[in-house]
């Protein structure tokens, strides 16, 4: 697996990594605020979140990860959004063009899987502006056995009611962190409006990339 990662904040551009790919995807991270989007995406990017403490996101945040499933390279732009309320309507023009969407909810706050049927669904309705956008249901800290209040039946029932994919998992011991990510990669290799924008995308991002490192023309400065 391709391990070409980098980072970025919004309003950069990033380095994007290498161009050797096939596809590049959006992938949005929905829910609440403290479920551990952020966590998830390092662990996924990192490899490890194990004593890690990181700062809740403020606005959005990206980062880049390129890997190989179903026999394609793929580039991911992953972007984190902020899960607090004064923040949403900064996040909505986020979901525009998103090829996947990861919706989280933690299984030991009863609150945030609520939450997921109250607000975020009726925001991806509102705010996707592609039908055939693939998502997916993570409910994140199952490494908290203890204090689960969610048991995998209502996530499973809660993710064929969306039409979602499903998976529990926890950024802490990385249980799964790299399954939620490949099984929507792969999903989203299935449909071919899909793969055409993927591939569209990367059109455009080394199109970009050429008009932006093009020498000067005309004459010389004074």
């Amino acid at each position: 697996m391709n391990r070409d990662i980098s980072f970025g904040k919004m309003g950069s551009s990033g380095n994007g990594g290498s161009s050797n790919y096939d596809y590049s995807f959006k992938i949005l991270l929905i829910g609440d605020s403290g479920v551990g989007k952020s966590s998830l995406l390092f662990s996924f990017i990192s490899q490890s979140v194990e004593n890690e403490v990181l700062a809740p996101t403020i606005g959005v945040d990206f980062k880049i990860k390129h890997l190989a499933v179903g026999g394609k390279k793929l580039k991911l732009t992953i972007w984190d959004t902020a899960g607090q309320e004064r923040f949403r309507t900064l996040t909505s023009s986020y979901y525009r063009g998103a090829q996947g969407i990861i919706l989280v909810y933690d299984v030991t706050r009863r609150e945030t899987f609520t939450n997921l049927s109250d607000v975020w669904a009726k925001e991806v309705e509102l705010y996707c502006t592609n039908q055939d956008c693939v998502k997916m249901l993570v409910g994140n800290k199952v490494d908290r056995d203890d204090e689960k209040a969610v048991t995998r039946e209502e996530g499973i029932t809660l993710a064929k009611e969306y039409g979602c994919l499903f998976l529990e998992c926890s950024a802490r011991t990385r249980e799964n962190v790299e399954q939620c990510f490949e099984e929507l990669a792969l999903k989203v290799l299935e449909v071919p409006r899909l793969l055409e924008e993927g591939s569209l995308m990367k059109k455009n991002i080394l199109r970009q990339k050429q008009e932006y490192q093009a020498p000067p023309t005309g004459g010389c400065c004074s």
